[in-house]
């Protein structure tokens, strides 16, 4: 007999409520939750795919030990025993700098990749730390950082109010939204035509986004700084710069006047491939809008001057009166964040506090280029010693980083590696341990991160749909015991590390005077956490010590883990608001509008005026149907547009002496790849595209549907050399190529 059971889809940003229909233990349907309080029923191609992913035969189901060269199945006491040896043999001979750690894309889709990774982190001391941030949105952390003292602090648009949403580099019709958790992207931003809104959207290519705009704009790769800069220098110039009432909060206005004022229309057209006209009709129409959002993803990110390109956005936000006001961009409050501390100054955001061993590349964030990953483990230098273990957590640089190839034999030179991973990837075939966590019907979940990104404050939480499997173990419980077996305290309870984060978390607050549980007794609080897990208490703890909780009883009418299990399709906490200045953190107090960092490296841009490349320059592209390199397993997810083909245009196809489906070889300075030519106007001339994530060509791995099809890896083309200085990010978009047609021997 069938039975159905609510489930948040943990398969892109959206974070969709699902209805999944379950037979016996297998997911065998799955449906949008009319009732969610925040998708309200819509569903994408992945959550409809959601029982294939959960159910894919390739998932592993008991943990893997190297023994005599090979990786075997193995006992899970076994593996602990084995990381807790690796690991510490490495801590105690060389420090804890000499253990890296990985982190990538899904953790941020687990609740046990929220709660535990920073424990682990601060139990391990070490600063080799990489995650996938920096081959994204690592630029946008920065220049909230720089700008409002916090690097999490991002302004969202809008979507539901605002009269102008102006888009650069994203493509949400794609990517279901990202830095912007917003389920149905594609009807707010019908809904937004409809209510006589405008959208434009500035890409290299006419993407399915692009289509539905009423301007768009085909910019040159790489240089939305530029045009973003020129539409400042506008504003100012046609003194059409008004912050209405956000001019209190706000410092650094005049400078940024002095800073742009050589990034005229007229200086930046050639370079950016567009009018000056038309930049400064993009900037009027911003100003004469009643409200309006600029917003800007992982094109305008993943290029040199990305922390740039990012500052700029909130710039033109601030400028034109947009920033923190209903229809413009503002900052969510999601329910588990920390209690909101009074307005004033905080101590803002540094960078480099400390460097990579090899390249001397500052540190972000805590984190350093997963660009240098491969470096810090084959390199020998007199400043300290090599990675020689690892730990990597959902996490495949060998296909997400440049350079893939270097990466794969530097793995295989380190003394240990363990992997949490559910899979045998192009990563994971290295490690001496893999710990697979179960499929995510057998999870709970809550969103931590999109939920302080989300286009409207609420909350959710579901439960596993499905009970454990016998001889699986709950990847909160896999986390909670590689944190004991990494930190010197092998084999004790796993509850320890939950209980130890509960005593230091209310221990803290309590003596907080701002906080609902000041003066109180810490113990006396965790006893009256509710939740079946560890986990579910630390979520209950956040709830009640939040913005909207219940402050452990000062607010009958707040959150609380047992009033939110009470509404199962989530509670919702009304439509974003104006904040500031309590979100600010700067040492000011203020919106610090030009940062010693950001106007250091201005001189920079200006010099890439100069710089235009002579020959094609790479772009990547996202699926509906995918999400990096983790979906490429599963039947249903691929096939049709989803396919690792190279865009052309037709005039650099005829050129070139390419037709349509031809073998095409692309080279870059790391290396050379070869691809199936899609003959499309869809992308501008000059501009070639391939998608991420592909590659799935290596021997010893267990993707038996992804090495069918297995693509190629567009990373490869890259070697690591190109970072946007400020914040350490891969420029993985406008890198010079070359193409040729290969011919048949």
């Amino acid at each position: 007999m069938s039975r159905t059971a609510l489930r948040i889809c943990p398969l892109c940003e959206a974070t969709c409520g699902l209805t999944l229909t379950i037979e016996g233990t297998r997911v065998t349907g799955a449906r949008g939750d009319r009732e969610d309080v925040f998708s309200k029923g819509f569903i994408c191609p992945k959550g409809a795919s959601f029982g294939a992913v959960d159910g894919d035969p390739d998932r592993l189901r008991t943990p893997l030990v190297r023994k005599d060269g090979e990786l075997r199945e193995a006992t899970w006491e076994e593996a602990f025993d084995a990381v807790a040896a690796g690991v510490r043999g490495v801590v105690e001979r060389y420090g804890p700098h000499a253990v890296g750690v990985v982190l990538g894309n899904p953790n941020v889709h687990t609740v046990a990749g929220g709660l535990y990774p920073p424990v682990l982190l601060g139990g391990l001391g070490t600063r080799s730390i990489f995650t996938a941030s920096t081959v994204d949105q690592m630029p946008k952390h920065v220049s909230s950082g720089l700008l409002f003292g916090d690097a999490n602090a991002i302004p969202v648009p809008d979507l539901d109010h605002t009269a102008h949403l102006l888009l650069i580099g994203a493509n949400p019709l794609e990517s279901n939204g990202s830095l912007c958790t917003a389920a149905d992207f594609p009807g707010k931003l019908k809904a937004l035509k409809a209510r006589g809104g405008t959208l434009t959207v500035i890409d290299p290519r006419r993407t399915r986004t692009a289509k539905l705009a009423d301007r768009h704009i085909a910019i040159r790769p790489g240089t939305d700084a530029l045009l973003l800069a020129a539409m400042a220098y506008v504003l100012f110039e046609e003194g059409l710069v008004d912050l209405g009432e956000l001019a209190p909060h706000v410092e650094g206005v005049e400078e940024v006047r002095l800073a742009v004022r050589e990034f005229t229309p007229e200086a930046v057209a050639a370079a950016c491939d567009v009018d000056a006209g038309t930049i400064r009709a993009l900037a009027r129409e911003l100003a004469a809008a009643p409200t309006a959002a600029v917003y800007g993803r992982i094109g305008s990110c993943t290029v040199p001057h990305g922390t740039l390109g990012s500052w700029l956005v909130d710039v033109l936000n601030v400028l034109t009166g947009n920033l923190d006001r209903p229809g413009g961009a503002l900052f969510p409050q999601a329910a588990t964040d920390r209690t909101p501390r009074p307005a004033g100054p905080g101590h803002g955001f540094q960078l480099g506090r400390w460097h990579s061993r090899v390249s001397r590349h500052p540190e972000a964030k805590g984190e350093l280029p997963l660009s240098a990953l491969a470096e810090e483990i084959d390199t020998a230098t007199a400043e300290g010693e090599p990675i020689r273990a690892l730990i990597t957590s959902a996490a495949n640089p060998v296909l997400s980083a440049p350079d893939g190839d270097r990466l794969d034999k530097a793995l295989d030179g380190l003394d240990f590696m363990v992997s949490v991973d559910p899979y045998l990837n192009e990563t994971t075939r290295h490690a001496d341990v893999v710990l697979p966590p179960p499929p995510p019907s057998q999870s709970a979940h809550h969103d931590f991160a999109f939920n302080t990104l989300a286009v409207r404050n609420q909350v959710r939480y579901t439960r596993p749909a499905v009970p454990l499997e016998p001889g699986r173990m709950a990847e909160t419980e896999i986390f909670a015991r590689l944190i004991l077996a990494a930190t010197g305290m092998h084999g004790a309870d796993p509850s320890a590390v939950d209980d130890l984060v509960i005593g230091q978390t209310l221990g803290k607050a309590v003596k907080e005077p701002y906080s609902p549980v000041h003066g109180r007794d810490p113990q006396e609080l965790a006893g009256l956490l509710t939740g079946d897990t560890g986990p579910e208490r630390r979520i209950d703890m956040m709830l009640r010590l939040g913005p909207y909780g219940d402050g452990f009883g000062v607010r009958p009418d707040g959150l609380s883990l047992a009033r939110l299990l009470a509404h199962p399709h989530g509670i919702d906490l009304g439509p974003l608001r104006s904040r500031l200045p309590q979100p600010l953190k700067t040492p000011s107090g203020k919106v610090e509008l030009l940062p010693r960092p950001i106007a250091d490296d201005l001189p920079r841009l200006r010099r890439s005026l100069d710089e235009l490349p002579d020959g094609l320059v790479l772009i990547g592209r996202r699926h509906l149907r995918s999400n990096n390199s983790w979906m490429h397993n599963v039947p249903a997810l691929t096939g049709g547009t989803n396919r690792c083909t190279l865009q052309i245009h037709p005039e650099d196809a005829e050129r070139l002496g390419v037709r349509d489906g031809d073998a095409v070889r692309v080279k870059g300075a790391g290396g050379e790849v070869t691809a199936p030519a899609e003959v499309t106007d869809g992308v501008r001339r000059g501009v070639v595209s391939l998608p991420h994530g592909w590659g799935h060509d290596r021997p010893g791995t267990r993707l038996r549907h992804a090495a069918t099809d297995p693509g190629v890896n567009v990373n490869q083309l890259l070697d690591g050399s190109l970072l946007d200085p400020l914040s350490g990010n891969a420029v993985l978009n406008g890198v010079p190529v070359e193409i040729a047609a290969v011919v048949p021997a």
